[in-house]
């Protein structure tokens, strides 16, 4: 739809919802250090706002689950979310970040907020923030502004339980105005977010410690030793009963699998479980805490383990925008680990669910065009019923923030492991851009990227592969050269990897490579970066 001026041209009509989305984005700024030196990036001043939003008895009077951690807090909220619906408790869980559109950080029921509910609480809010912020008390930013917002929506609501997810680290994080949870979890912690969290994983747990409370009971998964110590040492001083959980026992599970894929999926359901236990003994829940030392978990808790969602997380998609005819071909493995440690985590699960769906193609997909040419260009993972080959490519970038010397060997040794390894490697820089929100966020024109970072990556990847070829990895020599194929697709392509000045263009080109191989099935890892994870469910999922 649009409306024309009087010069005949047309303009596109900004919708309710992207006039909301534009005044978030204003609020986008550049991420600091949150320490003792700036007092955590003036967190005090966050209790201005909830002055503002009148929020602070609402705050107060909520069921809260607090959840802090490096890897698996937002697989764990939703565990836990989860089953607490399937108890039969109205649920408010937030979460971060999005992947397409800002509405999935707010769940409500398990649902993402509608759009009517979502302006109308976003617009109470900043129209009152922004009558009353003052010099001395700006405007919240974006992830402190969305915060509140979930406060806001959480109380209006009157759920019954709030799960919180903590954004970035944990003592100086918006979430943790919270003052008197029911309950704290921290999950996995690691090397992450050290230009702001510290470079020690010491340094790094006594910032995610700060979201237990005096006296309020936590749990932690094993943790090394020197993460664990810090934890015990806060837990101690703020009288906190910490305990320690085990990852979740599958026979638990009648059968059944959890519905988020991955061996460390285990270990975050085991946490959720605990929380979810206690808070149901805290709020006065007993039909459901008798059976916690029981052998066996409540239907309840089954069902909601076994149905729990999460986009971006070992999640498989096919290409739905393919031809017809190569429907099937293009599979993407979507995990948005960005971690060394999650980067292992997502090799593993890729390596045993690339072995899953290639017993499950042959019944699938009949060959259509066996010839020797086509076989010569794939990693020999034969579908031997009906002569189907299946190709690995890597799809990745990751922050630059983030050291692709510590990403990408633990990426491909894990995979090299389980004997899978890349036949090419494509980096692109992410289609969204940090300072809008919204699909409708698009980046420069392709002549203005910068593919330098994307450069760095690639001879990170060609150097591995260069270190290994007299291994597993049996490749030539790579030869790089700038515009070796398409210029106007690729920046730089070398035998092992290309570069892309664009998203769009490097799934173009995947879907052209299926086109002319019809008889290889393309599985790629699309890893590094939870940005590039939701940019490419955009392109490939309707």
């Amino acid at each position: 739809m649009a409306e024309g001026d009087s010069n005949g041209s047309s303009k596109p009509t900004v919708t309710p919802y992207r006039e909301a989305l534009d005044a978030l984005s204003s609020l986008i700024t550049k991420r600091s250090r949150a320490d003792k030196s700036n007092n955590g990036d003036r967190f005090d001043v966050l209790f201005d706002y909830l002055k503002i939003l009148e929020l602070e008895e609402a705050i107060s009077e909520m069921k809260i689950i607090h959840v802090a951690g490096t890897k698996g807090k937002g697989s764990t909220c939703t565990f836990t979310e989860s089953i607490l619906r399937n108890c039969g408790f109205r649920t408010g869980l937030f979460t971060s970040p999005h992947l397409i559109d800002v509405r999935e950080r707010f769940r409500l029921d398990g649902m993402d907020i509608c759009e009517e509910k979502f302006l109308a609480y976003f617009w109470w809010c900043y129209d009152r923030l922004k009558e009353k912020c003052t010099e001395d008390i700006p405007m919240p930013t974006y992830f402190r502004f969305l915060a509140l917002l979930a406060f806001k929506i959480f109380s209006a609501e009157q759920v019954d339980v709030v799960i919180l997810e903590v954004g970035l680290g944990g003592k100086f994080d918006a979430t943790n105005v919270v003052q008197k949870p029911i309950i704290c979890g921290i999950s996995s912690l690691g090397y992450d977010h050290m230009e702001i969290l510290g470079n020690t994983l010491a340094q790094i747990a006594g910032e995610k410690a700060g979201i237990l409370k005096d006296g309020i009971p936590a749990f932690t998964v094993p943790q090394p030793d020197e993460a664990m110590n810090v934890l015990e040492q806060k837990a101690s001083e703020l009288n906190v009963h910490l305990q320690v959980v085990e990852p979740l026992d599958a026979k638990l599970l009648n059968g059944l699998k959890l519905r988020l894929e991955g061996e460390h999926q285990y270990l975050n359901a085991g946490l959720a479980i605990a929380l979810s236990f206690t808070w149901l003994q805290r709020t006065g829940h007993h039909e459901f805490t008798h059976m916690e030392k029981a052998s066996s978990l409540p239907e309840q808790f089954i069902k909601g383990l076994t149905t729990a969602s999460l986009q971006g997380r070992a999640q498989i998609v096919t290409d739905q925008y393919i031809n017809a005819e190569s429907y099937g071909d293009l599979v993407f493995y979507l995990d948005g680990a960005h971690s060394p440690e999650s980067m292992e985590m997502c090799a593993r699960w890729f390596s045993l669910a690339i072995k899953e769906d290639s017993q499950k193609t042959t019944f699938n997909y009949p060959p259509q065009n066996n010839s020797e040419s086509t076989i010569e260009l794939v990693q020999e993972h034969h579908n031997g019923r009906y002569g189907k080959s299946s190709m690995q490519i890597l799809l990745f970038n990751c922050m630059s923030v983030r050291d692709p010397q510590l990403l990408l060997p633990r990426l491909m040794k894990a995979c090299a492991s389980h004997g899978v390894y890349f036949k090419k490697a494509l980096f692109v820089p992410n289609t969204s851009v940090y300072y809008k929100v919204g699909s409708h966020a698009l980046p420069p024109t392709d002549s203005q990227v910068d593919l330098s970072w994307q450069f760095a990556l690639q001879k990170a990847w060609e150097n591995l592969i260069q270190s290994n070829k007299g291994g597993e990895v049996k490749h030539a020599v790579a030869v790089c050269e700038e515009g070796k194929e398409n210029t106007k697709m690729s920046g730089k392509t070398c035998e092992n990897s290309a570069v892309f000045p664009s998203l769009p263009f490097a799934i173009k080109w995947l879907r052209e490579s299926v086109h002319r191989n019809r008889s290889v099935h393309y599985q790629v890892l699309v890893t590094g970066s939870l940005h590039l994870v939701g940019d490419v469910l955009r392109l490939v999922k309707k």
